[in-house]
């Protein structure tokens, strides 16, 4: 997956602290957040297994969905994530072809 605008939600454990955010590139940003390299709520949350993802057509609107899905209540967020990983599966390794 090379550059590919998506917005997307790590979580620390099912159940656990989520985050949501956008990048261009979600390989490299995923590995980032896994590698501690990214100071500031992942790396002090242990924020690392990616539980959902959506690819957007371009950064404005991965940006404007981030911002949709950050004023989502928990519940709405966590249906949302359930939809497609009901079990909360780290992504990753699929992502990162393991």
């Amino acid at each position: 997956m090379a550059k590919q605008p998506a917005v997307y939600m790590l979580a620390s454990d099912r159940n656990g602290t989520i985050y949501i955010g956008v990048t261009s590139n979600l390989v490299a940003r995923t590995w980032q957040h896994r590698e501690g390299l990214v100071e500031g709520f992942t790396r002090q949350h242990d924020v690392t297994r990616l539980i959902w993802y959506e690819q957007c057509d371009d950064m404005s609107a991965a940006i404007q969905r981030e911002k949709q899905l950050k004023k989502w209540n928990r519940a709405w967020k966590v249906r949302l994530i359930e939809e497609r990983n009901p079990e909360w599966s780290d992504l990753w390794p699929g992502l990162a072809g393991n």
